[in-house]
């Protein structure tokens, strides 16, 4: 009870955005690969169907439990992947491919100050926007008061409080 992460865990569980690793486990330390990650976006969202069925990837089969996730996410300009043709579903998801992927879920809202507080972000960084929206929204505080850790590995326990802290009324 005592861990950040135990209210968005049982959340997570009780909307069915994921199971754990098995029955007793969440494996919270664990990393989260690119393909986890959009399939909880696409649990939260509420497993919509995609419009279409075109998939620009090779690495993704229609056999993957995360294929409608990845064709989902694609149409909602949530990713383009990592390029044209693949999406590297079972690479680590890091800080700031996860907290890009939330933002653009939620429609890209800008931020409303430029103030960064992070010295390992840059204005010219693709998830610039993205960290500075999700400072002021109350989902993430960074590693530490001066880093974000874009990237680091983002781990279940950390991608599944995001997910509360923006998706929990």
């Amino acid at each position: 009870e005592g861990d950040f992460f135990y209210e968005s865990v049982l959340w997570a569980v009780e909307e069915g955005i994921t199971a754990g690793m098995d029955e007793t486990h969440f494996a919270p330390g664990s990393s989260c690969v690119r393909s986890q990650v959009v399939t909880f976006l696409w649990r939260a969202a509420g497993s919509p169907e995609p419009a279409g069925t075109s998939n620009p990837f090779e690495d993704v089969k229609q056999s993957d439990y995360f294929y409608k996730a990845v064709l989902w996410a694609v149409e909602q300009k949530i990713t383009a992947g990592v390029d044209e043709t693949h999406f590297a579903p079972y690479a680590q998801c890091s800080r700031a491919q996860t907290v890009a992927f939330l933002w653009r879920a939620v429609g890209s809202p800008e931020p409303s100050s430029s103030k960064n507080p992070f010295v390992d972000v840059a204005q010219t960084d693709f998830f610039f926007k993205a960290v500075l929206w999700a400072v002021e929204n109350g989902i993430t505080a960074g590693m530490d008061s001066t880093h974000f850790g874009p990237a680091s590995s983002c781990n279940r326990a950390q991608v599944v409080t995001f997910l509360y802290r923006t998706y929990n009324d």
